[in-house]
């Protein structure tokens, strides 16, 4: 079953025993939840025929005996394990009797980022119930995304404000809807986002300062990068989190270096290294600007100051003007 799948089962209210959601895409995973408890679960009766557990705290016992009991005044029972990929091997294990044996009256939703399909635990799932993943969305379906959340507060994009929204803010599920949020609450009752509307209220700094910080150590500027790296600690990065940004950018950087030596398409580039649209040129113009072997030597630079940072007594924003001059001076 499909995310799509289940939407459609939701709304028809033919939920199956026994349902699996995980994946990466945490956000879409709990909107299906939501959308799954407002329509399985009355109000009027939550307090007796809804119950939340967390993983690692879960009584298997417990929620077998639950799951058994009939639902009080409804005709289904909703039992929900958030953090299943916390769940101990052995709770598992005491969870199969029912697994294989589920009761129709209640409907038992596990929640994990994670699973592992070799268990007997989801082999034995498999024939009973539903495995739901949540991927991440293609860069090319963010726009897709934003309108249809768009609608939900009320809202359409005109085609410049979608262009300049998609770019600042990318590809966070969670992101693209707190910033929707905002957008909502500044427009009032208008109900077009226009290109002004998106530049008053989504802030891109991080990641343009991102991809000029890149330009700068590119172009073997120093004093520019410093200035920069100064710029996003004042915007409030920490040093740490400055050097997960950079070394994840040049992860994107390197990957896409490689597929346009393999002859790659622009359109190839974006969905393999999964990059926003609006963003693609940018990488790829950036990724020429250091050699093949370049790459690997600034990743040792990186592990260098990723263990400096979290071991060494030395200030962490001297330990990041090092690995600028470092980075600058590669080639």
């Amino acid at each position: 079953m499909t995310p799509v799948d289940l939407k459609k089962t939701i709304s028809a209210n033919k939920l199956p025993p026994l349902l699996f959601l995980y994946g990466e895409e945490a956000f879409l995973l709990e909107q299906s939840l939501k959308h799954l408890l407002n329509t399985a679960v009355d109000p009027a009766t939550r307090d007796f025929n809804l119950m939340v557990l967390s993983g690692k705290d879960t009584d298997p016992a417990l929620v077998m005996d639950t799951a058994r009991t009939f639902p009080a005044f409804a005709e289904r029972r909703v039992i929900v394990i958030k953090q299943a990929q916390d769940l101990s091997a052995a709770a598992l294990d005491a969870l199969l009797p029912y697994i294989e044996e589920p009761v129709a009256e209640c409907c038992l939703v596990f929640c994990a980022n994670r699973i592992d399909k070799r268990k007997k635990f989801f082999q034995s799932f498999k024939k009973t119930g539903e495995l739901i993943e949540f991927k991440p969305l293609f860069a090319n379906k963010i726009p897709a995304f934003v309108r249809d959340q768009a609608r939900q507060f009320g809202k359409q994009f005109s085609e410049d404000g979608l262009s300049l929204f998609c770019k600042r803010v990318g590809t966070n599920l969670t992101e693209i809807h707190g910033e929707l949020l905002k957008l909502a609450s500044y427009l009032g009752d208008k109900p077009v986002i226009d290109v002004d509307d998106v530049a008053a209220v989504v802030c891109d700094t991080r990641v343009d300062s991102i991809f000029d910080l890149t330009d700068v150590v590119g172009a073997r500027k120093l004093p520019q990068a410093l200035m920069l790296s100064e710029r996003l600690q004042l915007e409030g990065e920490a040093p740490l989190k400055i050097l997960a940004m950079l070394t994840r950018h040049f992860r994107q950087l390197w990957k896409t270096r490689s597929l346009l030596e393999q002859g790659a398409s622009q359109q190839d580039v974006a969905k393999t290294v999964r990059i926003n649209p609006y963003f693609v040129e940018r990488i790829m113009r950036q990724s020429h600007q250091f050699d093949m072997a370049t790459y690997p030597r600034a990743f040792e630079l990186f592990l260098q100051m990723d263990m400096a940072m979290k071991s060494s007594g030395a200030h962490p924003q001297a330990l990041l003007q090092k690995l600028l001059t470092d980075l600058v001076r590669l080639g």
